[in-house]
């Protein structure tokens, strides 16, 4: 593959916040609402003036600020001070220790935590099971690295139990050679989560195997009613190999300050740093002492914050159910994954004509996995009002184009 090759693999079309360069006409057109009507909605990201960010969190970084240099050239794996506190708040979420000086690093967003993590651990030639649909970056990292790609299908349209892999379908795929294996948990795009049966399994053939383990586990705590939750460094088996990856973005409106959190194996953490010292040399070391508020919400904000999501979810379930739209319950998270019917035009001018006709955007189903060229993704991170509507307005277009 040459370089040419390897950036087209890194196509940033879909990607949050590049609406504005794709159709620049006909998207001012929508944003001013001049085709189906309505206050348009941006389902590529979170709307952090729909969902304030976490409070205390510009006083924090202000406190930051004033500390000056000790502040903005912090170590490279963050402020020593900064990760006793996020290690001790997330051993407690957890449920196993983390050792602040040598299995935790602050990156720049949970995206650049997933370049270190991905960077450490796969080379050229490095098999890599990679679930789909899952993150887009998954995918696109693993082959930039020069890794190859075993898929691994997700059953998410099934019962909470059979939710994940196909625990033989992974450990074929482990016996075959596979080293690391990369997943979100909750998923994103579908907000499934991994049952503890199905966690403690992977953790057993990581560590059987020798593989490498890397969850993403951004939205374990928008967590529904009625759901429960396995971290995957506390399951039963605990892996030997490993990077989990947190941070404070969508679920508290902090995603501007660009801050993410891997902890794990030490080896890893330290290729990490090692990495991160010469792509981005540290968080932005202001930024970092926004951490300070993390898990450390006034008492009963999370929980309104999950409350207010899970409804904006049923209405959103609702909508397109009651249009027949085949759509999984999240059970956690903001993501919407609805699958379309046969349309008389592709899933890519779809989602162009939603854009540019009802002033809606969304982000395509192959993003997420090749194959899934029949579905979009919506974070409902959103007004509640604006979000139902734009709900509406996507099924008003799908009837339309309906074959």
């Amino acid at each position: 593959m040459n370089l040419e090759q390897k950036f087209e693999l890194l196509g940033v079309n879909n990607a949050p916040g590049q609406e504005v360069r794709i159709g620049t006409t006909d998207f001012e057109h929508a944003m001013q609402g001049e085709y189906l009507g309505g206050v348009p909605v941006d389902f590529s990201h979170g709307n952090i003036d729909a969902f304030k960010p976490t409070p205390g969190t510009l006083e924090a970084w202000q406190r930051g600020f004033q500390r000056g240099g000790q502040q903005a050239y912090t170590e490279y794996r963050g402020s020593a001070v900064i990760r006793d506190g996020v290690a001790s708040r997330l051993a407690e979420f957890t449920g196993r220790v983390i050792d602040a000086t040598d299995e935790l690093i602050l990156t720049p967003g949970t995206q650049g935590a997933l370049f270190l993590a991905l960077g450490t651990t796969v080379t050229t030639g490095t098999k890599a099971a990679v679930m789909e649909p899952d993150y887009f970056a998954n995918r696109k990292l693993v082959q930039f690295f020069g890794g190859e790609i075993v898929p691994i299908p997700l059953q998410y349209q099934s019962q909470a139990s059979d939710v994940g892999p196909d625990m033989q379908r992974l450990e074929d795929a482990f016996k075959q050679g596979v080293k690391v294996f990369v997943f979100s948990n909750p998923n994103n795009p579908t907000g499934a989560v991994y049952p503890q049966g199905k966690i403690n399994a992977i953790a057993r053939l990581a560590n059987q195997y020798g593989v490498a383990l890397v969850v993403d586990q951004l939205y374990s705590r928008l967590l529904y009613s009625g759901e429960t939750y396995c971290h995957l460094r506390a399951s039963e088996h605990a892996p030997e190999s490993m990077i989990t990856i947190m941070g404070p973005s969508k679920t508290e409106s902090l995603s501007g300050f660009r801050l993410g959190v891997a902890f794990g194996s030490p080896t890893l953490i330290e290729r990490m740093e090692r990495l991160q010292a010469i792509v981005s040399l540290r968080a932005a070391g202001y930024n970092q002492a926004a951490l300070e508020t993390w898990f450390n919400e006034p008492d009963g904000w999370i929980q309104q914050r999950i409350n207010e999501h899970e409804k904006i979810r049923d209405d959103l379930l609702t909508v397109f159910r009651n249009a027949g739209t085949l759509t999984a319950t999240p059970q956690a998270g903001s993501y919407l994954f609805p699958q379309l019917p046969e349309l008389t035009v592709d899933l890519q001018l779809f989602v162009s004509l939603l854009r540019h006709q009802a002033g809606v955007t969304v982000t395509p189903g192959t993003e997420f996995a090749p194959a899934m060229n029949s579905c979009f993704r919506l974070n409902y991170s959103q007004d509640h009002k604006a979000a139902v509507a734009a709900a509406e307005r996507i099924v008003q277009m799908v009837d339309f184009y309906k074959a």
